[in-house]
């Protein structure tokens, strides 16, 4: 074998873990935005929410996008590039530990 080209089902394995990380995220912010809205914390304080699930959205669009630029840089032995989706991912959950921060301050910190 000359290039980095496995048959194995690594890319598949790595776009399954994107779709996992993806759908977590998603999880956190619509549980997130659930708990603040039935605590009745004002809505300012859910507002850091909605990135972080734009973020699970825009992450697992770019999942099927990335899956398919890795076959073909593998298959090419061109190298890979994968900081896209670790910065959506990093953005996204930096949102979703800001929404809970505002949370936490807002229903209790007074």
């Amino acid at each position: 074998m000359n290039g980095p080209w496995d048959e194995g089902l690594q890319s598949e394995r790595t776009q399954l873990a994107w779709i996992r990380t993806s759908a977590m995220l998603a999880v956190t912010a619509l549980a997130g935005a659930g708990i603040a809205l039935r605590a009745g914390t004002p809505l300012p304080a859910i507002v850091p929410f909605v990135p972080a699930l734009l973020c699970a959205g825009l992450l697992l669009v770019h999942t099927g996008i990335r899956f398919r630029r890795v076959q073909e840089a593998l298959h090419q032995s061109r190298p890979l590039d994968n900081r896209t989706d670790a910065l959506i991912a990093w953005l996204g959950t930096l949102a979703a530990v800001a929404g809970a921060v505002t949370f936490v301050l807002a229903r209790f910190g007074k």
